[in-house]
């Protein structure tokens, strides 16, 4: 978990997400070596990923504004409806199965890879105005998968926010504060899920694992300031790149996982 936890939170200040991608299939792994209930593994892994988002993307998002980079207009008014599709998103993953939330995350995955590596960065940035229906349509979008796969959502709403405009450097920025808004809702939905339905999973309250959350925290919230100074050292046309390519493996890693189970 030490030895994760430094590129997790590296990669959460670098491209704005609060980690999980990473934490999710790492802590899938633990929870399983460790015995945890198979109809709990991923729910577990998922609910303390969003515990562990909360203070990463805290760090990483003050480290962004440092440089100017995160339009909190924007977080207020779009992030409003990514919380709606939290709420109904993390209602909908406690009712599926481990084997469902595993193929659930593997193609969501796969599809954004293969969109950011596609994605051509324009000359200029002019940023366009989010009209209020596109902002209920592709915020509760956002909220409702982000929930079962739990992650912040950067990996949605970075592409959104190029989309209309933000530079790559804001469009991460802005997306790492929307995805401590995420975090916040989804780790209290799996934490009221999991007590709900009894789970007694060991050192954890509902599906929140303690140890893990512990473990995690210190050495992501270091990490995620350093993440958030390198990008705005980085050339812009290369980041959504190397974002897609890593996308893309941990997709392949999960629908081999799917197989397995």
């Amino acid at each position: 978990m030490v030895l994760t936890a430094v590129p997790v939170g590296f990669v959460a200040g670098l491209f704005g997400i609060g980690g999980g991608l990473i934490t999710v299939p790492f802590l899938y792994y633990v929870f399983g070596s460790l015995g945890i209930d198979q109809a709990y593994l991923m729910h577990l892994a998922v609910g303390t990923s969003f515990a562990i988002i909360i203070p990463t993307s805290t760090v990483s998002v003050l480290t962004h504004h440092k440089f100017k980079a995160v339009d909190f207009n924007i977080v207020k008014n779009y992030g409003f409806f990514v919380i709606l599709g939290v709420i109904v998103g993390t209602i909908f993953a406690a009712s599926l199965k481990t084997k469902s939330l595993v193929l659930f995350f593997s193609i969501i995955i796969l599809f954004l890879g293969i969109y950011l590596l596609l994605l051509k960065e324009k000359e200029k940035d002019l940023i366009i105005e989010m009209k209020l229906t596109l902002k209920i349509i592709l915020g509760f979008i956002v909220g409702f998968i982000s929930a079962p796969m739990g992650i912040g959502g950067a990996v949605m709403n970075v592409p959104i926010l190029k989309f209309f405009g933000y530079s790559i450097n804001k469009a991460i920025g802005s997306a790492a504060a929307i995805g401590f808004l995420i975090a916040l809702f989804g780790a209290v939905g799996f934490l009221i899920s999991g007590s709900y339905l009894k789970t007694n999973l060991p050192l954890s309250i509902g599906f929140l694992n303690i140890p893990a959350f512990l473990i995690f925290i210190p050495i992501t919230t270091f990490m995620a300031r350093i993440g958030a100074r390198t990008v705005h050292r980085i050339d812009k046309n290369k980041i959504s790149k190397f974002f897609g390519i890593f996308l893309l493996l941990i997709a392949a890693k999960f629908f081999y996982e799917y197989l397995k189970i």
